[in-house]
């Protein structure tokens, strides 16, 4: 046994010892193997930190290029995204301090494909929970059409698209369209007027100047208005609130620059919301103040006296007998308020006498009446901005009768505006100029010369005297030196006129030291109170709508109150009082 591990051990070594070295020449030394491992580290550590260095390099030089370069908005670059501004297809209309009073917003149309729908009545039904005005029967008509477009409703709120959106229905898509707004609502929107669906003006300025808000070069520039917002306010909210206590039909106001024409407010009632026409009917579109003619009484004294006067007819000296009532052919001619005593033309005035002012008008003559009121522009339709004009009705035949009526607003019918515009001249040094609602930029325009600066001076003693001391006295702003004159006029029905059916008005005008505005008040149809004692004339219901109106508006316009210095009118003053004494 010993003998043969003996020879094992010596077979094994010898074969180790041969395997040993045949394997030699593939192996390295230990430590040339560490030398090789911290070589190749080396190598590719230098590597690494040049791969760095030169990105590092590349960035920079990338962005010393970009700092040197165009803005990529002006750059031509293939895919970049441009978001175009919205075009809107018509001008802005804005007050005269550049207030919006309409304007377009971006908007969305409901329209579907009814080849998509699956359930007619699952979509019918969806549909107009979220727009319950829309016929239930007609949009299942709609949809089951089988055609490939049908229009559902135009001019969505954000609200109706979020929530048709919201139904994940693929067959409702939307197209995007304008809608025109008003901001302010029914305020002003007799002026303003209305577009249809598609964006064509129907009424007030935006018929009128349809093709000039619609045209491409100028619908960056809005049109500027003569309205003052904030004055148009006051007006709207004073004779709604005399409407509401005298219980009439309706009413008309206007407030008017003397000096310009300019028409810084105007109101008629009942009016309506531009921004939803359905259901407006023709009595609220009705235009009281430019399309409605009237005859407006006693206010056409101013026109009669300054006439005579200017024609040297007459002076405030002058006397007329108004002792009783005048007949002329089958007709009488009466006093409202009658003194049954000789007058003083100041008198005649100031306390509206039918009487006296008739006799005037015989003494001036028709033909210097028709003459007259033709220079002023009333026997014609006004030449305002708007195509809701009406046509003044006066006689064809203009006999005696005629001349003696239509001197204190009988036997003439005439709009608001064409009476604001007649006054504004009388109060104005007798220049007469164009009502307007376009905004100018000057202070003063020069007009054609109607009347004599001196008569012009005489009218505004007269009609400051109305106020103080006539028929006017409910228009009294303390402070805004007011002169007016009341209007009252019956109704013209078949066969005469309805004694219980009154157009009563006031047209103010203020500070009359330097008249800078008109403003005028009507209602149709006013019953008297307990305020007024029963009475509905002029004096006692739109007197005090002018007062107010001016009250609020003065301020906004730059008037401020004052002490009232009455020496102006201290000389005609004093006449009435010394008649009173004899």
């Amino acid at each position: 046994m010993t003998m043969l591990a003996t020879s094992l051990a010596k077979s094994s070594n010898g074969r180790g010892s041969a395997i040993g070295a045949k394997a030699n020449p593939y192996c390295l030394d230990t430590a040339d193997i560490c030398q090789n491992a911290m070589s190749k580290a080396r190598s590719r550590l230098l590597m690494g930190i040049a791969a760095f260095f030169l990105s590092f390099v590349l960035m920079g030089a990338r962005t010393i290029e970009l700092g040197f370069s165009e803005p990529m908005a002006k750059r031509p670059v293939a895919h970049q995204v441009v978001v175009e501004p919205v075009e809107f297809a018509r001008a802005d209309i804005v007050d005269r301090n550049g207030e919006i009073l309409a304007t377009n917003l971006e908007t969305s149309s409901l329209y579907a494909n009814p080849r998509m729908i699956e359930d007619v009545d699952l979509a019918t039904r969806k549909l107009i929970e979220i727009l319950p005005d829309l016929s239930e029967a007609d949009v299942r008509n709609k949809l089951a059409s089988g055609r490939k477009f049908v229009w559902l409703k135009r001019k969505l709120t954000p609200r109706e698209k979020w929530e048709v959106n919201a139904l994940g229905i693929p067959a409702f898509q939307f197209e995007r369209e304008e809608e025109r707004i008003y901001p302010h609502g029914r305020l002003a929107s007799h002026v303003l007027g209305y577009v249809d669906v598609d964006g064509n003006g129907l009424g007030g300025v935006e018929h009128f100047f349809d093709a000039r808000l619609n045209e491409a070069s100028q619908r960056h520039e809005p049109i500027r208005l003569s309205l003052d917002i904030r004055v148009q306010y006051a007006l709207a909210d004073e004779l709604e609130a005399a409407m509401r206590a005298h219980e009439a039909k309706g009413a008309a106001g206007l407030v008017m620059d003397v000096n310009t024409g300019e028409v810084v407010a105007m109101a008629s009632l009942p009016d309506y919301d531009p921004n939803n026409m359905r259901g407006v009917g023709d009595l609220e579109r009705f235009n009281r103040v430019t399309k409605g003619v009237y005859e407006l009484g006693s206010t056409f004294k101013t026109f009669t006296f300054a006439a005579a006067m200017d024609h040297d007819v007459i002076d405030f000296e002058d006397e007329y007998d108004a002792t009783k009532p005048l007949r002329i052919s089958r007709f009488w001619i009466r006093d409202d308020h009658p003194k049954a005593r000789v007058l003083t033309v100041p008198e005649v005035f100031a306390f509206s006498s039918n009487i006296g002012t008739a006799q005037i008008a015989l003494d001036l003559g028709t033909d210097q009446q028709k003459e007259f009121l033709t220079d002023l522009g009333l026997l014609e339709p006004s030449n305002l901005e708007l195509t809701e004009v009406g046509a003044p009705i006066y006689p064809a035949n203009w006999r005696k009768v005629s001349t003696m009526t239509i001197s204190y607003g009988h036997g003439i019918a005439v709009s608001p505006v064409q009476l604001a515009s007649g006054i504004a001249t009388m109060v104005n040094g007798g220049r007469h100029i164009p009502a307007t609602l376009i905004h100018k930029n000057s202070d003063w325009v020069d007009g054609r010369q109607v009347i004599k600066p001196s008569t012009s001076q005489k009218i505004r003693q007269l009609l400051r005297l109305a106020v103080t001391k006539g028929t006017g006295g409910n228009a009294n702003a303390v402070g805004y030196r007011v002169g007016g004159k009341t209007g009252t006029a019956e109704k013209a029905e078949a066969g005469g006129y309805n004694r219980k059916a009154l157009i009563s008005s006031f047209i103010g005008a203020f500070p009359m030291d330097n008249p800078r505005y008109v403003v005028f008040a009507l209602l149709d149809e006013p019953k008297g109170t307990r305020e007024t004692h029963g009475f509905a004339s002029g004096g006692w219901t739109a007197a005090p709508v002018v007062k107010n109106v001016i009250m609020r508006a003065a301020p906004l316009l730059g008037v401020s109150p004052v002490e009232e210095d009455e020496g102006l009118y201290h000389r005609v003053a004093m006449m009435i009082a010394d008649k009173k004494k004899r």
